[in-house]
């Protein structure tokens, strides 16, 4: 779909990721913008709509999705990331909590908005994945549990919403400079170089983005032998 003339629903929108997508649709030419977190006062970038919006919340997404009826591209970006192995204490909890928003976030979403897009054309749905949806590790954990769930789910409802023709892009990438990186001693891409590669992608037509080459490595692996996740 093109950015040009769109108008794009975006949660977390207020730093990181979700923050540089909103600039960018603008820079492309969107119609609009509507920029969602839990504090709408927490964004302060000119030119778009705040909402409020906790993904976690049915009411919050039922009345966003009844806000924004003329929305034709939807961007899953809002998220947590913890630190943590399994069987770390208090691991369940932490595992519910990112369950919460980045599995049930993006569903919720896509239910309230799904009605929407197929009204105004079909559209598109972007979500942000990881490249934790693949492999694991001790400090990964319940995040890459609940990423690799977000994988699932943005393949069921690519087949569940081709009928409508909406578009939807997964987007996978290793570490980015934000703020739930903070701390990490790894090497990061800047947002702007994520979100450029994303949007290109979605208005190619695409449906799978690989933004940096460690993610591309990952992804050549799963059929690898021993598979990267071994």
């Amino acid at each position: 779909m093109e950015l040009k003339n769109a108008v794009v629903f975006i949660t977390g929108a207020n730093r990181g990721l979700g923050l540089a997508f909103a600039r960018e649709a603008l820079a492309r030419g969107a119609r609009k913008v509507y920029a969602a977190a839990r504090d709408p006062a927490s964004i302060t970038l000119a030119g778009v709509q705040p909402v409020k919006l906790d993904v976690t919340n049915a009411d919050d997404v039922a009345a966003a999705a009844a806000l924004a009826k003329d929305a034709t591209l939807i961007i899953n970006n809002a998220g947590i990331a913890e630190t943590g192995g399994f069987l770390a204490p208090g691991s369940v909890e932490s595992a519910r909590r990112h369950l919460d928003t980045n599995l049930f976030g993006p569903l919720l979403v896509a239910q309230a908005f799904a009605p929407v897009l197929a009204a105004n054309g079909g559209g598109a749905v972007l979500n942000v994945l990881s490249i934790a949806s693949w492999i694991n590790g001790p400090l990964l954990g319940v995040y890459a549990m609940s990423k690799s769930a977000a994988w699932a789910l943005t393949n069921g409802l690519r087949q569940e919403l081709r009928e409508q023709k909406t578009q939807v892009l997964g987007l996978h990438m290793g570490f980015v400079d934000t703020d739930l990186t903070k701390g990490i001693d790894a090497p990061k891409s800047t947002p702007e170089a994520i979100v450029s590669q994303a949007l290109d992608a979605l208005e190619a037509g695409e449906e799978e983005v690989l933004a940096d080459e460690r993610t591309r490595q990952v992804k050549q692996g799963l059929s690898a032998s021993p598979a990267v996740y071994l």
